[in-house]
């Protein structure tokens, strides 16, 4: 499969499907290109998919450790679309590289589907009953981290946004990936809880290409409900889907209902 320089970062990308439109995947933390495998399968009559590896994922570079990291994935993607636009479907924080792509490279976008996105700060500054359930459910992968036990944090990010797989049943090479990965989720935090790519500014979100799907979970954490409802406000043509039964990782776990969605939208 093709490697390349994306946004200047050394990149691993693969591509699914043969349908008559372009689309860009851009897969959640501690994931890779391969899992949109399942849902790319349901979409493949309607879209060419294009899924790249994101930093330290897969068989993409290493991050850098210095680079802004959802600033860096949104150039990677924004290089692997092309001259666009095409439909740019992202998951988790995958999504919020989506909303950061259609902000700086809006010829490049044609629609969004962004299936749980994790932009916190777009709700904890104004709800302090979810700042207070927030920081309950996160503190044992925060307190984790400030020990520097990037196993411990590992088990208790995935016991809150895994696929509800027990962590003692995740063979212990893969463990130890997901324990060396945890740097980069603290990397993200700048984008997802302080907003450093500025899109909650105002007229921002207004303005990014639409319409949009947004799709959560019915199992998911609350906070991803309040999110997708602020998203939903204020972007351009936006519409929502919720999964029965599926958690967080609804593109692994639930690929058929989630495809089923977006071809609705897409074929709207």
């Amino acid at each position: 499969m093709p490697r390349g320089l994306k946004g200047g970062f050394p990149t691993y990308w693969t591509t699914f499907g043969q349908g008559p439109e372009p689309a860009l995947l851009i897969h959640c933390s501690l994931a890779q290109s391969g899992v949109w495998g399942g849902l790319a399968q349901h979409l493949s009559g309607a879209l060419t998919m294009t899924a790249f590896d994101l930093p330290g994922h897969g068989r993409s570079g290493e991050w850098d450790g210095v680079a802004e990291i959802q600033g860096l994935c949104a150039r990677m993607a924004a290089d692997c679309a092309g001259e666009g636009p095409v439909d740019v479907i992202g998951h988790s924080f995958g999504a919020t590289v989506a909303l950061r792509v259609a902000h700086l490279f809006p010829a490049r976008v044609r629609r969004m589907v962004l299936i749980e996105p994790v932009f916190f700060t777009a709700v904890l500054g104004g709800d302090a009953r979810l700042r207070v359930l927030h920081a309950a459910e996160t503190a044992a992968f925060e307190d984790a981290m400030e020990r520097e036990e990037h196993e411990a944090a590992a088990k208790a990010f995935l016991g809150l946004w895994g696929d509800g797989t027990p962590w003692a049943r995740i063979p212990e090479e893969q463990r130890a990936r997901l324990a060396a990965q945890m740097p980069l989720i603290a990397a993200a935090g700048p984008a997802l809880y302080a907003d450093v790519g500025g899109l909650l500014a105002p007229g921002v979100l207004e303005a990014l290409p639409g319409p949009s799907l947004l799709i959560e979970g019915s199992r998911s954490p609350e906070i991803i409900g309040a999110i997708n409802t602020v998203l939903a406000s204020r972007l351009p043509g936006a519409e929502r889907s919720i999964i029965g039964g599926a958690g967080h990782m609804s593109p692994s776990t639930h690929p058929h209902a989630v495809s089923t969605e977006i071809l609705r939208f897409l074929r709207r």
